[in-house]
């Protein structure tokens, strides 16, 4: 005699073997998200050549706290193997010396070292140190051999210190001879939070990645957003991820947005809103000095553009916050990339912000456009908050444009 089988106790254990499942799969998620990242693109102007047999060490602000610490590396952009050696972290303290106490080593699947392959990341493992939100964590590492410098954050604001000869990861006190402003091989850190936290990617060009404002004060105004979302008692990260001259359309400073979105954005744990700040630079550059053969976008293909970011956000569930473009009258006149000005950019740059605040499209806005203009002249940048490019705020604009920001749009 065959056994029958009730309907309903198939279905009964179906659904039992598929929670069973998804709790296995739950339980194996973790709790990691991102505090600081840099992102990484191709060296550009004067840099070193490569460094050999030295220590690099390099602070990065980060912005929510826990107990846990990971770093992740990158050599994306490089066409050779880079050997990590040794590879440390701890809380900076004069200088280029770490607090007392607070140096631990930092291993690659248990090991010391590491080989970065070329076009790809490495993430370390954890490493047990309790840091506080807003600390400056030192990271640490040593480069053996002849180390080519082909991955790099161009506009790092933050002195990186190269040592004498030798393996100084695990030295507090630090043998400097020589300073940079650049970010090498470094992308990111990453903490275990001691209570649930979610993350915001600040996405732009260099009035994002804080071009002009003042080096080693975390100056920018993703910076200033930081301090306030931890005043306010937010559990939030803010991930930096502008790139100084990045554009939508085109490559030049680090690859187009349309590009490098999944890594930077979507790629990026815990993420729950972006705030873009891009397209000035579509605008301004083709047609300068110094590139005259760029094609010209129009502010139809910007805005497509922004439509295939917020779409594709829209599809993790991150909510897409617009900002339109700044004022640039007279952007780098009498500069090498004279002509970045024009009054049919200007026109172009209307269009697109027209449509950035009555499209729809996206979940809030931020009008750091109507925060840095001049009143009596809106196409320009008020002169209080002007570096003296007329692009590029000083520090008190990047200081405006982070404290006009609701906080509310991120709940």
């Amino acid at each position: 005699m065959r056994p029958t089988f009730s309907l309903a106790l198939i279905s009964s254990a179906l659904i039992g073997l598929l929670l069973a499942d998804g709790a296995g799969a739950q339980s194996q998620q973790t709790s990691w998200i991102s505090t600081w990242t840099a992102s990484p693109q191709s060296p550009r102007g004067v840099m070193p050549a490569s460094f050999s047999n030295l220590t690099i060490r390099q602070v990065a602000r980060i912005s929510i706290g826990g107990n846990k610490v990971r770093i992740r590396l990158s050599n994306e952009f490089t066409t050779k193997p880079v050997l990590i050696g040794a590879a440390s972290v701890g809380l900076i303290g004069a200088n280029s010396d770490i607090t007392s106490g607070s140096l631990r080593p930092v291993t690659f699947g248990g090991s010391k070292s590491i080989i970065l392959l070329p076009g790809a990341p490495a993430l370390s493992d954890p490493v047990e140190m309790n840091v506080a939100p807003l600390s400056d964590l030192a990271v640490n590492l040593y480069l053996p051999a002849a180390t080519d410098l082909g991955t790099v954050h161009q506009i790092g604001l933050q002195t990186a210190f190269a040592s004498a000869a030798g393996d100084f990861t695990m030295s507090s006190e630090f043998p400097v001879v020589d300073r940079f402003a650049n970010r090498f091989f470094l992308a990111g850190v990453m903490v275990e939070p001691t209570s649930p936290a979610r993350a915001i990617v600040t996405f732009g060009d260099s009035i994002t990645d804080g071009t002009n404002s003042t080096a080693n004060t975390n100056s920018r105004w993703p910076d200033v957003l930081a301090r306030r979302l931890k005043e306010a008692g937010s559990p939030v990260a803010v991930l930096n991820q502008g790139i100084s001259g990045n554009r939508i359309l085109s490559d030049g400073a680090g690859i187009n947005a349309l590009a490098r979105f999944e890594r930077d954005v979507l790629g990026q744990a815990g993420v729950s809103h972006v705030v873009i700040l891009l397209g000035i630079n579509d605008i301004g550059w083709p047609g300068t000095a110094i590139e005259q053969i760029s094609p010209i976008r129009t502010a139809d293909e910007i805005i497509a553009g922004y439509k295939q970011m917020i779409e594709r956000a829209h599809l993790r569930g991150i909510k897409v916050i617009g900002c339109p473009l700044t004022p640039f009258e007279n952007a780098f006149a009498g500069m090498p990339n004279q002509g970045y000005f024009s009054p049919e950019k200007e026109a172009k740059r209307l269009v697109v912000n027209d449509w950035i605040r009555t499209s729809g499209a996206f979940d809030g806005i931020i009008d750091f456009e109507r925060v840095l203009g001049d009143p009596g002249r809106p196409s320009a940048m008020n002169a209080a908050y002007d570096s003296g490019d007329h692009l590029h705020p000083n520090d008190a604009g990047y200081k405006a444009m982070g404290e006009s920001i609701d906080l509310k749009l991120f709940q």
